[in-house]
């Protein structure tokens, strides 16, 4: 099963936001673009829990739920940012407690991202 969430880059680069390959369910990078712009410019924190709510949301499709989240990833522009991203993760996985990696790169895809997130989930 292939999930598209309408985002402008995935018929360009040709990617699904999330494929469905047996129990797990994984989610491609996702920023906080919305309807083509990007939400919360300069508020990282808005823009990751907006991320991760656009990837929970392939995740529901999908049939599965916060709860079946194993891995997170989170990028970020700055290391500066890490608190805010950080504390956004918190409130949405604080009890699910996925494995999570969280790593500067040097750019993303428009130049107001501050962070792109990708997850992963099973569900049996």
């Amino acid at each position: 099963m292939r999930i598209a969430s309408g985002g402008p880059w995935e018929d360009v680069v040709g990617y699904s936001r999330a494929v469905v390959a047996g129990p797990w369910i994984l989610v491609a990078g996702t920023t906080s673009t919305v309807d083509g712009q990007v939400a919360h410019v300069g508020d990282a924190h808005a823009q990751t829990r907006t991320a991760f709510e656009i990837a929970l949301a392939a995740v529901r499709e999908a049939g599965a739920d916060v709860g079946d989240v194993v891995r997170t990833r989170m990028y970020v522009l700055s290391m500066a940012d890490q608190a805010d991203v950080g504390r956004a993760h918190r409130e949405l996985f604080g009890e699910v407690r996925p494995v999570a990696t969280m790593v500067a790169v040097a750019g993303l895809a428009h130049p107001d991202h501050l962070v792109e997130v990708e997850l992963t989930a099973y569900r049996p």
